[in-house]
């Protein structure tokens, strides 16, 4: 994979290609990225998102980042959730349509007790607490969010994986009535991510059902997303309904969609540029200057054991 390094790439070299061919989403995309460079301090526009309700008992969690906290505002308007649609500010503005409860998420596979768990019971289970994590997208823009959520690998002990259990798979809501998105082909609905079962279980991987002290807002993932600070954005996956534990590695959406440029591990890797622009530094949200790109998102004392024996240029 050869590297390209430089300033940052035009708009249209950070949305997959065959969203970008399309004119109107293009024009679109561009007119945000526009707005984001003359904005201060944050890139967010357009209305401000409504603050939500507060999560109880919440206690201060390990691995906190002591940088500051991008704000709310920001981290809520400017958003990933292609379900929601492709453009950054669609998923706050198509977030109303998504209903969370009840929720529940079913896991299956290699248990030896499969079942499912409603969102009310996580919240009373498993005591929340909050850790302000780096956060890296695959684009080249970053944030520091103060997740609120609990050890995912808490929750997969209560089911109990067998010996079999090598793969951990997650799948999102399909539903196009809540998630106007899943109304065109952009991937291969419903949208699908998978970790190795010692990245699942590693204590820095959580499921977060809030940020800010906040109950989670539907465009950042509602009501339960998982957060994997040391791989990019794209495979903390949102909206969860099934997690399954499996024998094999399993399929990704954006490593189906274009393998050449989304690997399986998507591992944060100064060295390893996507095919369309560098991965040797990001921009801040909230911040014009750029900065060098830290190895594992700068999680590496934490996780690089995980990876000892692995290249990690062919395992990207």
């Amino acid at each position: 994979m050869a590297e390209r390094v430089g300033s940052q790439p035009p708009s249209r070299e950070i949305t997959p290609p065959d969203l970008y061919l399309r004119r109107r989403d293009f024009l679109r995309e561009a007119a945000l990225a526009s707005a984001s460079a003359v904005l201060v301090p944050g890139i967010a526009c357009g209305a401000d998102t409504p603050r939500g309700q507060r999560l109880p008992g919440v206690a201060p969690g390990p691995f906190r980042s002591e940088e500051p906290p991008t704000r709310f505002e920001d981290a809520t308007s400017y958003n990933n959730f292609y379900e929601l649609g492709t453009d950054k500010g669609d998923p706050a503005r198509n977030a109303h349509h998504l209903r969370t409860r009840p929720w529940s998420i079913a896991i299956a596979g290699e248990v030896a007790k499969p079942g499912t768990i409603g969102i009310e019971e996580i919240l009373k289970s498993f005591p929340l607490e909050e850790r302000i994590y780096r956060f890296r997208c695959v684009e080249a823009w970053s944030m520091v969010i103060p997740w609120v959520g609990f050890p995912l690998g808490d929750l997969l002990k209560r089911f109990e994986p067998t010996s079999q259990a090598r793969y951990v798979a997650f799948q999102t809501l399909f539903d196009p009535e809540q998630m106007p998105g899943q109304r065109r082909a952009v991937l291969d609905w419903p949208y699908v991510e998978g970790l190795r079962l010692d990245e699942a279980m590693h204590p820095l991987a959580i499921l977060a059902v809030g940020m800010y002290g906040e109950v989670l807002p539907n465009q950042n993932g509602a009501p339960v997303r998982l957060v994997v600070p040391w791989k990019y954005g794209f495979k903390s996956i949102k909206s969860i309904v099934e997690i399954r534990l499996t024998r094999t590695q399993p399929p990704t959406s954006w490593n189906l969609s274009a393998p050449r440029e989304y690997g399986f591990y998507s591992n944060v890797n100064p060295e390893v540029a996507h095919p369309r622009w560098s991965q040797a530094s990001e921009r801040r949200i909230g911040e014009f200057r750029r900065r060098p790109t830290l190895p594992f998102n700068g999680y590496a004392e934490q996780v690089a054991s995980l990876y000892r024996d692995m290249d990690l240029r062919e395992n990207f």
